[in-house]
């Protein structure tokens, strides 16, 4: 993903608000669901990542790897997640690449 591309995603994710919070119960496997589901049905998440959820490097990491999704940012403990859905008709995706050439 190009800078132009990520830059387009900030836009998008700052007027949304958290769709799902990490706290201490970690990554559950319900947790997990919520945000595969997030992912395939707006593509952009914002994630509210709690104090008591645990070193935020390491939980980004894993996130990351479990959800093959993209990092878009981080702000504080907020959190912003991209990954292009399989299930969204083409002309509902966000298509970043599109928007921005």
């Amino acid at each position: 993903m190009i800078g132009k591309e990520r830059a387009y995603l900030k836009k998008l994710a700052h007027e949304k608000k958290p769709l799902l919070q990490l706290g201490k119960e970690g990554l559950s496997e319900s947790f997990l669901k919520e945000l595969e589901y997030g992912l395939e049905m707006q593509e952009l998440v914002k994630l509210d990542l709690l104090p008591g959820a645990g070193d935020k490097k390491l939980l980004l990491e894993q996130l990351l790897d479990k959800t093959r999704a993209e990092f878009i940012s981080q702000i504080g403990r907020k959190v912003v997640l991209y990954r292009e859905s399989s299930t969204l008709p083409r002309e509902e995706r966000l298509n970043p690449a599109r928007k921005v050439r």
